[in-house]
């Protein structure tokens, strides 16, 4: 037993219990709303958040960890690293802030990708060797000063130095081969000046975040790491230091900073971070320093079992001179709270664990530890029986389902035939032109669509009146391609609420939530639905407003479904079975909508994976049998159709190179992909790695307001050639179109259109 453990936590969910910081900067971005009201709906939200986590027992909040867009780019704006493009409206800080987070009608917007192996994007810096670095600890200093004032103990928590220049990529302009860790002398400086001005504003603590060296790093990187904290460790004007990791274990780099010469290292305790265990006693502990231990799953919503957390803590405290409770991570990757809920079924309820309920489970934990179990017996009776509920629920186990994924063979995941038997029985049956051209999925998702989904589930519409309008989207979104000269049409899902969501919500197997919101990136939140027990289809799920979509028109029209990685990836997925037995069910469930689809005569039908790649384990030695079955589930999905039907995927968002060869596993016969920000950089990559199949790689933004003219698509379609010949390159949006305007939309595919046909024309 000790009497130092406190209960802490890393970050929380930013949007408010109803998405109030969402409204406000949409109405910023719209003009409805001034900048000042919009930062003082911000300072309320972090006024709340803080003043939930003290009642609820939390003695050493974050501060830092609220953003407005993104935390990377939060930390850009603290070390003064913006690009020369966004200077000028970076004169005014919340106009410029938004300029690198979403680009305006002049300068594009920096480049977005996934925040490790979540689905969580962020902004990625643009570095060089030019760059100078200036510090700014306005916000982190401000926001600690609010806390403070509130009368909490409150903890910065930044990102550190070697993650941000490991996040980073080469600016525009610069080789391609330049090291961005190359600069860390010159940041080094900068962070010391932070601490210094927190310190001055009352920090006792601040915490640096280095999520980065989970990852398999070099020596090189490891000697970096080495070096900045034995710099930041020197430092005599600073607070007390704590370097957090968490997603995985720390492995090689954890001696490392052990021995730094910091204060305290917080570790992740779940998952494949479980390993820190040993590997923190192997390595001699952790005596003279602080320990957080992170052994609540930030990332999961299935509660906690104590029992089995209080066993680690108590392992801890033999290696630690201090332990105290956290989550894994920032619980921004959670909904905020299971009591918002009303439709889950309450058994189910007592199987979940949202933000603040986790918060009130590691309180609970360090309570625990600090006084001992009998203090908390009754939680711990309470956790043991809704533990045993779940284990035992007919929920969970279906043996139809069992019997059926047991039944499959390789076969099964295999087309029979070969791709270029395949292409030329497609080419036939479509006759599409030389760079045909196609868009991801979805079109704007406009506010009489979603007050017409409000109406239905309220009951003022009957579901006559709702049809109807869906009807009448459909053929709007199928004539305006038309007239567009658009190739392969969509008919805009205009029924769908989320591409994840919309499939779980008709599977069994899948419980949705009403309130449970996480963001996804900048004002976009999503609400993955909860994987709870094994998954079939029922029914049809996309066969009426396809088939229907494809009565309207004589140009082909894609089904459009979600793959079995994403639906796994963006979903909180059961963790009392492997991932490939779940990836599997879900295969075999979309299997069965593939072939409706084809019987009704659908020629396109494509299965997005853009999580594949997110997915991918942090450890390099995790990602082949990861691989194997995430190809598997797609193949399994897509291979019962004839040589002549088409499948496509898509991906976005990510950093591809290091899954090309499962690219190429899943021999989709199209595959599209995000390349407008990253300048087409994935085409080359493909062709490098000998890519034989056709290739999408987008040629228009989707997630700044830009309308790209003619000139620049076409130049983006000519360095897609350079890497992908004519023949198999085809020309679409970087990513569905739900979350734009209709104006932008019409003229941004006008002029994807019109590139088309100028470089079509040129390749003759």
């Amino acid at each position: 037993m000790t009497e130092t453990s406190l209960a802490t936590v890393y970050g929380y969910p930013r949007q408010g219990p109803d998405r109030e910081l969402k409204k406000a900067i949409e109405g910023y971005w719209a003009g409805r709303v001034s900048a000042q009201d919009l930062l003082a709906t911000a300072a309320g939200l972090r006024a709340d958040n803080w003043r939930h986590l003290a009642e609820a027992g939390v003695r050493e909040v974050p501060t830092g960890d609220f953003s407005l867009y993104d935390h990377v780019l939060d930390t850009t704006v603290m070390v003064g690293a913006i690009p020369p493009r966004h200077r000028a409206a970076a004169q005014d800080p919340v106009a410029g802030y938004f300029a690198m987070a979403r680009g305006t009608q002049d300068v594009a917007p920096l480049e977005m990708t996934k925040w490790f192996d979540t689905n969580y994007h962020y902004l990625v810096p643009e570095l060089g060797p030019d760059t100078v670095f200036a510090a700014d600890p306005s916000k982190q200093v401000g926001e600690l000063g609010e806390a403070l004032a509130l009368g909490h103990t409150a903890r910065p928590v930044l990102v550190g130095p070697v993650t941000y220049l490991l996040l980073a990529k080469p600016a525009p302009g610069v080789d391609p081969d330049f090291e961005p860790i190359s600069l860390l002398d010159r940041l080094l400086p900068v962070y010391a000046e932070v601490l210094a001005a927190l310190r001055a504003a009352g920090a006792e603590w601040v915490q640096l975040d280095e999520p980065a060296l989970v990852q398999d790093r070099d020596r090189a990187v490891l000697d970096a790491a080495a070096h900045a904290y034995r710099e930041l460790g020197a430092l005599t004007d600073r607070p007390k230091i704590l370097v957090a990791s968490y997603f995985d274990r720390l492995g090689e780099a954890l001696p490392v900073l052990a021995q730094a010469p910091v204060e305290g290292l917080g570790l992740d305790f779940t998952g494949p971070a479980a390993a820190n265990l040993d590997d923190l006693a192997r390595a001699g502990g952790l005596f003279g320093k602080r320990l957080v231990a992170g052994v609540v799953d930030g990332r999961n919503v299935w509660i906690n079992d104590l029992g089995r957390s209080l066993a680690t803590l108590a392992t801890l405290l033999g290696l630690a001179d201090r332990v105290d409770v956290a989550a894994s991570c920032s619980l921004l990757h959670v909904p905020i709270d299971l009591a918002l809920e009303n439709g889950l079924d309450p058994q189910v309820g007592r199987w979940l664990a949202f933000a603040r309920q986790k918060v009130a489970e590691v309180v609970t934990l360090a309570t625990g530890l600090s006084e001992g179990t009998e203090v908390i017996d009754g939680q711990l009776a309470a956790n043991r029986a809704d533990l045993a509920s779940r284990a035992a629920s007919a929920l969970t186990h279906d043996p139809a389902v069992r019997a059926r994924t047991a039944a499959v063979t390789a076969d099964d995941a295999r087309r029979p035939q070969p791709y270029g038997e395949r292409a030329v029985a497609q080419r036939a049956r479509l006759g599409l032109p030389t760079l045909p051209s196609t868009t991801i999925g979805s079109f704007p998702q406009t506010s009489e669509l979603r007050a017409a989904r409000a109406d239905l589930r309220a009951g003022r519409i009957d579901q006559d009146a709702y049809d109807e309008l869906i009807a009448s989207e459909i053929r709007s979104v199928l004539i305006f391609q038309e007239r567009a000269g658009i190739d392969v049409l969509v008919h805009g899902e205009p029924e769908r609420n989320d591409m994840v969501q919309y499939f779980a919500e008709q599977l069994n197997g899948y419980l949705a939530t009403q309130q449970g919101w996480v963001q996804s990136y900048g004002t976009r939140y999503v609400r993955p639905p909860i994987l709870a027990g094994d998954v079939s289809r029922p029914k049809p799920m996309t066969l009426r407003w396809t088939t229907y979509a494809q009565s309207q028109t004589e140009r082909p029209v894609k089904g459009m479904l979600t793959g079995p990685v994403t639906m796994l990836a963006w979903s909180f997925v059961r963790d009392d079975q492997p991932q490939a037995e779940t990836a599997r069910q879900v295969a075999l469930a979309l299997r069965d909508e593939v072939a409706d689809l084809e019987a009704a005569g659908t020629a396109v039908i494509q299965v997005d994976e853009p999580a594949l790649r997110e997915t991918l384990p942090l450890r390099a030695a995790d990602r082949p049998a990861y691989l194997a079955w995430a190809t598997e589930a797609f193949r399994l999905a897509t291979s019962g159709v004839r040589a002549d039907t088409q499948i496509h995927t898509h991906m976005c968002y990510a950093e591809f190179g290091e899954i090309l060869a499962a690219i190429d596993d899943l021999d989709a016969d199209v595959i599209s992909l995000e390349a407008a920000r990253s300048h087409m950089q994935v085409a080359h990559e493909l062709a490098g790695a000998g890519y034989p199949r056709e290739v999408g790689p987008g040629v228009y933004d989707i997630h700044s307001p830009r309308v790209p003219d003619v000139e620049e698509v076409a130049s983006l379609l000519r360095k897609g050639l350079g890497g992908i010949p004519a023949e198999r390159l085809w020309v679409n949006p970087d990513c569905g179109l739900k979350t734009r305007g209709w104006p932008e939309v019409r003229s941004s595919l006008d002029n994807l259109v019109a590139a088309a046909r100028v470089v079509r024309a040129e390749v003759g």
